[in-house]
């Protein structure tokens, strides 16, 4: 395979991680780093370095449209960066103490509860009361479009929300995934909040946390150029189409397509790292 394959089918990989980071909220990276380590040979750490610089393009590609149309709460978006930021730099300094094999096995784990979580259905219609006082403060409950108009919704369980979420940004630092899931996940069952809330937050946040650990990287010389210039490349139309099509989109059974591909990839992963593969 010639240096054009190599990229031209890293750009193919790329998109269709864009494409289902953009509309599920979970992040190119679970399906990029996997890709280049399982499939391609890449080192994880070099796969984890051009996966953050994917997840800063489908959050870049993504946030903007989904901000525009309406969905993405921006008050509760840079609350919980404080959590996942942290956590992220966290991530990003001990992950290169971690031997390969257990950092492989770690984001199988991640991967399938990843999976897990994309097929659980999610209720569209949000909870009318809020008793968190902290929601109230901060004035984080706020209204999102729908066919019928606008529509309220209310925030639960703040203080568990931030929780998950420091422990999120601690995952996209070491394996370099985005986290979406667990942002997906504190939102969605801690938080309450609406799937498309949810989902287009998520997105608006991976973008920021990844920031934050790709500099560890990028300083350590994880980030390279020739192999993340591609991935950035598919991951960004990939995203602002995702984009487009996630207003009217009914997202459960790409959900659960997307929940049988990471369960796939992650025993595949795991299969790797016992056979001395990885």
């Amino acid at each position: 395979m010639n240096i054009l394959e190599f990229s031209l089918l890293i750009f193919i990989g790329s998109f269709i991680a864009g494409l289902l980071g953009s509309l599920t909220g979970l992040g190119g990276g679970v399906v990029i780093v996997p890709l280049l380590t399982s499939v391609f040979g890449v080192d994880i750490r070099y796969a984890v370095g051009a996966s953050l610089v994917s997840v800063i393009a489908t959050s870049c590609g993504a946030a903007s449209a989904y901000i525009k149309e309406g969905y993405t709460n921006l008050r509760i978006g840079m609350f919980l960066e404080v959590a996942t930021t942290t956590g992220a730099i966290v991530g990003a300094l001990i992950a290169t103490f971690v031997s390969v094999k257990a950092l492989t096995v770690v984001l199988a784990v991640v991967l399938l509860y990843s999976a897990y979580l994309s097929g659980q259905p999610k209720p569209e219609t949000p909870e009318s009361e809020s008793t968190d006082p902290i929601a109230i403060h901060l004035r984080l409950n706020s209204t999102y479009p729908t066919p019928n108009g606008l529509m309220s919704y209310q925030v639960h369980s703040v203080p568990v929300g931030f929780g998950v979420m420091w422990i999120a940004g601690v995952l996209s630092g070491l394996l370099g995934i985005g986290s979406g899931a667990f942002k997906v996940l504190a939102m969605d069952q801690a938080m309450r909040l609406p799937f498309k809330v949810s989902t287009t937050t998520s997105n608006f946040m991976i973008g920021v946390t990844a920031a934050a650990s790709a500099g560890v990287y990028l300083a350590r010389g994880y980030i390279d150029p020739g192999l993340s210039m591609p991935v950035m490349l598919g991951v960004l139309p990939g995203a602002l189409l995702g984009a487009k099509v996630l207003v009217g989109a009914k997202t459960q059974l790409l959900r659960s397509v997307f929940s049988l591909v990471l369960a796939l990839m992650a025993f595949k992963m795991v299969y790797n790292s016992l056979s001395g593969g990885i």
